[in-house]
């Protein structure tokens, strides 16, 4: 039994380990569950955003130089041959007469071919003059390198001069326009006329500019330290390492901003990740925000995000791939990212479709391929990484969306620690702060908790596991059944379990008898004895009163049974065990033709009695019991002699 209670027992205490690792995981397994539906209710372009927007950052390139041109001087020469044939067109009928039809006629034909009428001299004019344009760029590692596009980094020669025409050339065209109309007398200054007027010098101060001086600069616009992405930002230089072709070739180009650590970086992906009809996220800053007057400076600042699908895969004539999405972009999106669902980089953007009027078509995108990115940073050996920066934002963002404030407070303060200019962090903080003050946090208890409270169960069971066994085992020594010896055979000296006989130390009867005799149906015979023929002790007459003796016919006079020696509980549990005649009791006589046999020893008697306190009673079995197994053990010692040969 103490086999099958350890078992039990061994069994009971796994449970409860098991129960306890299961109740605390099952209590933190519904705040984990809480907290994936709430991270699942949050859109995929805001995780997105929320990730990715401090590693995409505005970059300029500026020109600065002065712009030097001529004095326009009108030839005299062909200038009257020109009006030599207006006269002729109007005595043909081909112009009206009146002087204003002449002069209209006269401006089209000299912007039609400006430098056969006008002649640059001197004196020169100056006016100092910066050009430049706005793009986007992405850092891809915590050092400071960033990939954008070619075309954001530099511009032809053609191009320079067409944009420095246009910014610096305004105030010339137009004091050039108004003399020419001056020297035309009698002819009204009429809207139409200026503008043919200035359109004759915009292409002959454009053709004839020169631009001395000219230098140029790459920077990053950044913010200062705990200023956010606002008015505090400031322009950082930024050198160009490498730079390709521009679209459509391989447009593509590798900055170097020197002195930074920790910077937050965006993951690249590969060109596998994403196909035909999966969603594209391409993040920027389009010009038609960041060139408005009508925005403040902090939300020029702040990158855009849209989305749409992946069209298809095209190759331009120059062999280059290129994706075509149909996510929105403007000018000032060229060299930013563009990501794929789960986060990382699978291409930038480069181009888009223009209208006839010149705009950008927010319909159709081309983006640069990742693994031509990747190609031109193992050309100058950058190998990207993740920041530890970017690593902690991260963390702390996926506790700040599960609206574990608590937990994610502390993560956007150590992310503040590691680069204090990260522009979204400060806001994240303040925004912890409130919900966490307003009782919006969610935040589990820490594992350590659940855990305690596991081994405080384990504990607690197996504690009561262990006082249980305790207890069943005392209840098996004091309330066990009885070990009933063969029949025949000798009962081993020890106590009875009711107690010792009164005046018997040992409990085994009067010192110096012979071993008694039980009287069965009216044959004794020593318990001790074996069934069968043999000499029999004789047992010396006398001592034992109360003795109920019976013979059976034909047999020896039977074997005896001292009823002094040992005594059973009574039919109540009343012991009568050592009411002997010498102490004044009479001894109590078994009903029947039978006496009592010698029950079972007691493991509060014997070698061992002596360790059992002063006056400790031992718990008794239940009466009941005991005379069922009396009665069992009489009738099988009756069988036995009713079928033993009369002549035995």
């Amino acid at each position: 039994m103490n086999g099958n209670i350890r078992k039990f027992a061994g069994r009971l205490v796994g449970a409860a380990a098991a129960l306890a690792t299961v109740a605390a995981l099952g209590v933190a397994a519904p705040a984990a569950a809480d907290a994936g539906d709430a991270g699942d209710a949050v859109p995929a372009g805001t995780r997105l955003a929320a990730r990715t927007q401090p590693a995409v950052q505005l970059t300029a390139y500026t020109y600065s130089g002065e712009v030097v041109v001529p004095t326009g001087t009108i030839k005299q020469g062909p200038f009257d041959q020109l009006v030599n044939q207006a006269t002729a067109a109007v005595l043909d009928g081909k112009i009206s007469s009146d002087e204003r039809s002449i002069a209209k006629y006269l401006f089209q034909q000299m912007a039609a071919d400006v430098d056969r009428y006008i002649a640059p001299t001197t004196p020169e004019r100056t006016v100092k003059a910066q050009v430049g344009g706005l793009c986007t760029g992405w850092w891809v590692t915590p050092d400071g390198y960033m990939v954008t596009g070619a075309h954001c980094v530099q511009m032809s020669d053609q191009e320079l001069s067409d944009v420095f025409a246009q910014q610096a050339l305004e105030k010339f065209n137009k004091q050039d326009a108004k003399q020419i109309l001056k020297d035309l007398r009698g002819i009204s200054a009429d809207a139409e006329m200026v503008q043919l007027a200035q359109q004759i010098y915009v292409t002959f101060n454009s053709s004839h500019l020169e631009i001395r001086g000219l230098r140029k600069s790459l920077s990053v616009l950044q913010s200062l330290p705990g200023g956010g992405v606002d008015k505090t930002a400031k322009e950082v230089p930024a050198e160009l390492v490498s730079v390709g072709e521009s679209y459509p070739g391989k447009d593509f180009a590798l900055l170097k901003v020197n002195g930074q650590q920790n910077l937050p970086t965006v993951p690249l992906g590969d060109d596998a990740d994403v196909r035909t009809g999966d969603t594209l996220y391409i993040s920027g800053f389009p010009g038609l925000v960041t060139n408005t007057p009508w925005f403040s400076l902090e939300s020029k600042l702040e990158p855009a995000l849209t989305e749409g699908p992946y069209n298809a895969r095209r190759t331009t004539k120059e062999g280059v791939p290129y994706i075509q999405t149909q996510a929105p972009s403007y000018h000032g999106n060229s060299g930013g990212p563009v990501f794929g669902r789960d986060g990382r980089v699978i291409g930038m953007l480069i181009a888009g479709t223009v209208s006839e009027n010149g705009e950008a078509s927010e319909n159709e995108s081309f983006v640069l391929p990742v693994s031509i990115i990747k190609e031109k940073l193992n050309e100058k050996n950058v190998h990207p990484a993740e920041s530890l920066t970017t690593r902690k934002y991260d963390d702390a963002l996926n506790d700040f969306f599960q609206r574990h404030y608590k937990d994610a407070l502390p993560k956007f303060r150590e992310v503040q620690a590691l680069l204090p200019s990260h522009p979204y962090v400060a806001k994240y903080i303040t925004d912890s702060q409130e919900a966490i003050s307003s009782g919006r946090d969610e935040t589990p208890l820490p594992m350590w908790v659940w855990v305690a409270a596991g081994a405080a169960v384990v504990v607690a069971v197996a504690g009561g596991l262990v006082l249980l066994m305790v207890v069943l085992r005392r209840r098996r020594r004091t309330s066990g059944p009885a070990q009933a010896p063969a029949y025949g055979g000798s009962y081993p000296a020890g106590p009875y379990p009711g107690g010792p006989y009164q005046g018997y130390p040992d409990g085994r009867g009067v010192p110096g008898e012979p071993e008694p005799v039980l009287q069965v149906g009216g044959g004794a015979y020593p318990v001790q004895a074996e069934i069968g023929p043999g000499p029999r002790p004789q047992i010396p007459p006398g001592r034992y009163e109360g003795r109920q003796e019976a013979s059976l016919a034909g047999q020896e006079a039977p074997r005896r049974y001292d009823a002094r020696q040992e005594a059973p509980a009574g039919p109540h549990g009343s012991p009568w065990a050592g009411q002997r005649p010498e102490d004044g009791h009479e001894v109590q006589r078994p009903d029947g033709p039978t006496r009592y046999v010698r029950p079972a020893p007691s493991p509060y008697e014997g070698p061992g009695a002596a360790a059992v306190a002063p006056g400790f009673q031992p718990p008794t079995r239940d009466a009941s019991a005991q005379v069922a197994d009396l009665e069992r053990e009489i009738a099988e010692l009756r069988r036995r002699l009713e079928q033993r040969p009369h002549d035995a």
